[in-house]
């Protein structure tokens, strides 16, 4: 079980990447929510990946955490987490609102603005995961604004 919680952790060794593994994370939750939309799942199933996606996060950052210390660069689900949830409440499978999505993600993962960062200092999973899940509901925002708006 172990082993394989370490595995969710890195997003399937995506983590292991020696440069930027977040990075490399956030277009692996750009490709997961591709799938999905261009394999037609419907609003229950996109729902029920948001929810559960956090869920095994947690349980695997915080094995991470056990394994590499205090979020270590290498546990990158938080990052998939986080731009599944930007694209989602975005709400388009078009190019470029995945490539919108995966810059503003990136820039609010980065940034960490206010509540972002307090969200981060969260003891053990809790603050791996939170501050992602957060960037990502920025990220959503600003881009179902400019999808609803421009």
């Amino acid at each position: 079980m172990k082993a394989m919680l370490r595995l969710l952790a890195t997003s399937f060794g995506l983590g292991y990447l020696p440069l930027a593994p977040g990075t490399w994370g956030s277009l692996a939750g750009v490709a997961l929510y591709w799938w999905a939309m261009d394999y037609g799942l419907g609003w229950p199933m996109l729902l029920c990946i948001t929810l559960i996606l956090p869920l095994i996060g947690w349980f695997a950052c915080r094995e991470g955490e056990s394994a590499w210390g205090h979020d270590p660069g290498r546990v990158v689900i938080d990052e998939v987490a986080g731009q599944w949830l930007t694209l989602l409440i975005g709400g388009s499978a078009s190019w470029p609102y995945l490539i919108g999505g995966f810059v503003l993600f990136r820039i609010f993962d980065i940034w960490k603005p206010g509540p972002v960062d307090k969200l981060q200092r969260l003891p053990g999973a809790w603050g791996v995961m939170a501050d992602d899940l957060l960037a990502g509901v920025f990220g959503g925002l600003i881009l179902l604004a400019v999808r609803l708006f421009c």
